[in-house]
């Protein structure tokens, strides 16, 4: 069985749909029959726009400061979890030899 592709849109194309319900007062589900796209896309993209315009529709790789920050503090947290292991695992190899 084949797998189905996942359709990306640009952008503007987003940005246009949401427009169309933010800015005309059109609804949602008739703005995804006229473009031919799911409902949820326009739900999901009028909700991003009115949190953060500047951040809605951030595309692969583009993450707002806030997201940015918390990925830079979840790597520091690894990291020094894996400097703990060590330093138990040397701490018990040099309390076995003193004994």
């Amino acid at each position: 069985m084949a797998k189905m592709k996942r359709t990306v849109f640009p952008k503007e194309f987003k940005l246009e749909a949401v427009r169309l319900v933010v800015e005309r007062g059109m609804s949602a589900a008739q703005v995804a029959r006229d473009l031919g796209i799911n409902p949820e896309y326009v739900y999901r993209g009028k909700k991003e726009f009115k949190e953060d315009l500047a951040f809605s529709f951030p595309g692969k790789g583009n993450v707002s400061g806030d997201q940015a920050e918390l990925r830079r503090l979840q790597k520091r947290v690894k990291v020094l979890e894996e400097e703990r292991e060590i330093l138990k695992k040397t701490l018990g190899y040099f309390v076995k030899d003193q004994k």
